[in-house]
């Protein structure tokens, strides 16, 4: 990866290259007044009955491009939108993203980059060893339904949101995945498409050319495109 030779910037925190805007959190890094809510949100959803924990926060650049890249190679699983194993040997590179997108950010562009997302368990019903971040975890009957119910109802008391729902998101619906809107609205607004094609072309990134080719488009339907934030009274 050579992206020091893009120089620093001021927003870089946006693609993940930069980590000063974060705090430690029980183990994860977080967005500072991002880690100050979810501690709130925490204590409040313990008093609920549910031991609301993170499996996953910030991940930076470098770590999201071993993801994408694995899953490029073939050496992570592809799964379709019903979390359904997808033969990788029959897709063209284009296709390979495609099937990437369905459930992993392209490097650069994830909210995990800002710090002020999270992915979250019910650890009273299930460990994080067992946990495999799957849409059936969080239906009726799965170990984190209730406290997603209870989630939906009370999250945005203390400032975030499901970002990620069916009919209003680019990203397939995760309900696993929160965002603290009072914070990740404004760095939404502040991506600039330009400045990641830059970062783009100086990494080692699998499909380069795929997704440069797109890359307007991408943003807009994987960045841009999520769920409303809720109105506040």
């Amino acid at each position: 990866m050579q992206i020091a030779e893009l120089g620093s910037h001021h927003l870089d925190h946006l693609y993940g290259l930069n980590e000063q805007h974060l705090v430690e959190y029980q183990d994860r890094q977080l967005e500072v007044r991002t880690a100050e809510a979810f501690l709130q949100l925490q204590q409040c959803a313990l008093q609920a009955g549910f031991d609301l924990q993170i499996c996953s926060a910030y991940r930076g650049f470098e770590r999201q491009c071993a993801i994408w890249n694995a899953k490029a190679q073939g050496r992570r699983p592809l799964l379709d939108a019903q979390s359904k194993p997808i033969d990788f040997a029959l897709l063209s590179p284009e296709q390979i993203m495609q099937s990437i997108l369905i459930w992993s950010a392209f490097p650069g562009s994830s909210r995990h980059h800002w710090g002020t997302d999270i992915d979250v368990f019910d650890a009273n019903n299930i460990n994080q060893q067992q946990l495999k971040l799957v849409t059936d975890e969080y239906l009726i009957g799965g170990p984190c339904y209730e406290m997603h119910r209870w989630l939906m109802a009370h999250a945005h008391e203390f400032g975030f949101y499901f970002p990620f729902q069916a009919g209003l998101s680019g990203v397939s619906p995760e309900p696993w995945h929160l965002s603290y809107y009072p914070v990740a609205q404004d760095y939404l607004e502040r991506f600039d498409h330009l400045r990641l094609k830059s970062i783009i072309n100086c990494a080692s990134v699998d499909l380069k050319p795929q997704l440069l080719a797109v890359l307007p488009q991408l943003i807009d339907q994987y960045v841009s495109f999520v769920a409303p934030i809720p109105k506040t009274s």
